[in-house]
């Protein structure tokens, strides 16, 4: 059995890491909060991610953005400052073009195997084992290490080489954030018309439909807790998007982004993505 470390036990990384331990696999985590490590039940915890690095075979990075991700790839007592040609380097979190990219180069020099990997599903997907992981990086290999990936994901699709799982990552998120802002625009403009919101979300959910469109609707309903996925998270994920669009006219974005941080300057970062939904925060 392989040995499987996890750095950062959030929402994501919190989930795959219990499914790992469930599956029976020896499991290695380490967080910066050292308190939350001691809630893993099974799992060897770690005092630093080089300790982590050092012990696995298999090293998942999930933390919260580039800072985060900078500091436990190479900081002092960093996943690289033990380095080794015969171990898998993954990172799930949600990052921009410009660091995964940097990222990949200091592996390639290395000559390490390494993924970027990211994750949708949100926390019930982390949580039931049933991710889909949006890679970039060998094929081969990823096809030799999909048993151990079927532990925590349903499905794996592979976008190319190095840094195309992250940026199709980015493109999706996109994507999604304006898909559940327009949804509460409907919303707001079927109430304002004095129509049956419930029929009118319920047909929504038929026609265009889809999981975005569900979801939407269910938290509009009945606000998620805990969250899925953050207000802070989603704008920062559209923070790299921008970056990485580059030169590209994209005026929905800038609408977007506007929304949301709006939302995180009244104190509602901390809140599920959907929330932009609630009659509260809709103006």
């Amino acid at each position: 059995m392989k040995k499987i470390g996890i750095i950062g036990l959030g929402i994501m990384g919190g989930g795959i890491a219990r499914n790992f331990i469930k599956k029976g696999y020896t499991t290695y985590v380490w967080n910066r909060t050292g308190n939350v490590s001691k809630t893993y039940k099974g799992a060897i915890v770690c005092s630093s991610p080089k300790d982590v690095a050092k012990n696995t075979d298999i090293i998942f990075e999930v933390t919260a953005n580039d800072r985060s991700s900078k500091s436990v790839w190479l900081g002092k007592k960093g996943i690289m400052s033990v380095a080794d040609q015969q171990k898998i380097y993954i990172t799930c979190a949600t990052l921009s073009i410009a660091w995964v990219d940097t990222l990949i180069n200091t592996c390639r020099e290395k000559k390490l195997i390494f993924f970027d990997m990211a994750m949708t599903g949100g926390r019930i997907g982390a949580e039931t084992g049933k991710l889909t992981l949006l890679s970039g990086g060998d094929g081969r290999i990823l096809e030799k290490i999909k048993p151990v990936l079927s532990c925590i994901a349903a499905n794996i699709v592979r976008f190319g080489e190095c840094g195309q799982g992250m940026r199709y990552k980015l493109i999706l998120n996109y994507v999604q954030s304006m898909h559940i802002a327009v949804f509460g625009q409907a919303i707001k403009i079927a109430r304002s018309l004095d129509m049956d919101i419930e029929k009118v979300a319920d047909t929504l959910c038929e026609r265009p439909g889809g999981v975005m469109t569900n979801m939407a609707w269910r938290d509009y309903q009945n606000k998620p807790d805990p969250i899925n996925f953050s207000i802070d998270w989603i704008y920062k994920d559209l923070s790299y998007f921008r970056k990485m669009a580059g030169e590209t006219d994209i005026k929905f974005l800038n609408t977007i982004r506007s929304m949301y941080r709006k939302m995180i300057k009244n104190g509602k970062g901390k809140k599920d993505w959907t929330y932009i939904n609630q009659i509260d925060s809709i103006n």
